[in-house]
């Protein structure tokens, strides 16, 4: 696996990471606003930001005094067509794991579909 993709699934692999990937979904945003929701320092969440970075999931840019976060959603491109070469996965429709994400960071599961009697 390239560098890329294990930067991409290290990223990927924090709860943390993947909920400031969902905040992004709606809009660019402040570091200060992306840190708001997170019970942690600034830094810790610079951290997990420049992680996210580092593997292409986001980019930043100094507007002013202000430190703004953009998702770059074509990066899990790669990660994306790494997957199909197994066969059992689908491409990953960026739609889809935005919908993904959502339930997931709200804890809205759906039930679980009844089972067959043996």
């Amino acid at each position: 696996m390239p560098a890329s993709l294990d930067m991409i699934f290290t990223a990927l692999a924090d709860p943390t990471r993947r909920a400031i990937l969902s905040m992004l979904l709606e809009d660019d945003m402040a570091v200060t606003d992306v840190a708001e929701p997170f019970s942690m320092s600034l830094a810790a969440v610079s951290k997990h930001l420049a992680i996210l970075a580092a593997a292409g999931l986001i980019s930043q840019e100094k507007r002013g005094r202000v430190k703004w976060c953009k998702l770059e959603p074509d990066a899990l491109r790669d990660a994306s067509v790494w997957m199909q070469g197994f066969g059992q996965f689908e491409p990953v429709e960026l739609d889809a794991f935005e919908r993904f994400l959502r339930v997931e960071l709200a804890g809205d599961h759906p039930p679980d579909p009844p089972r067959a009697e043996p």
